[in-house]
């Protein structure tokens, strides 16, 4: 199903979605206009590409919670030499996140790419977390 991500209430930028792929970047009317049965997902911030991790994982009492302590921050990718733990790994690669070379920053988002973003409010808090595609953490 193609999905449209909307930040700043529908107003700001807008990534149309289709499985785990970008299929177009634009305004949200310009989206709206070429997808119209698409569904539209409006968030209250800053809709760009998710963040990636460089430092390490927050303690918690499970390597899943530890994970999702990392969604909650908008984190789609953690550089590998912080998941050196087999349970660690697994629970991020359950969860979608991408391991990635110390020194690498967030792909632009742009059609083909793969549909890891974030949206984040006037604060810099995490309002959502999409990774691949999946709708992963939304703050209430």
């Amino acid at each position: 199903m193609l999905t449209i991500h909307s930040g700043d209430g529908g107003t700001g930028r807008a990534v149309a979605v289709s499985g785990d792929r970008i299929t177009a970047v634009g305004t949200a009317d310009e989206l709206r206009a070429l997808f119209p049965h698409a569904r539209v997902r409006e968030w209250r911030g800053t809709l760009g590409p998710a963040l990636v991790h460089t430092g390490p994982v927050p303690d918690a009492p499970s390597p899943r919670e530890r994970i999702h302590a990392l969604l909650r921050l908008g984190v789609t990718a953690v550089v590998d030499g912080y998941l050196t733990d087999p349970a660690l790994r697994a629970a991020a690669a359950r969860g979608g996140l991408t391991r990635v070379p110390a020194g690498s920053v967030p792909p632009a988002l742009a059609a083909g790419g793969r549909a890891d973003l974030a949206v984040f409010d006037e604060a810099g808090g995490c309002v959502a977390t999409v990774v691949g595609g999946r709708l992963v953490h939304r703050r209430a």
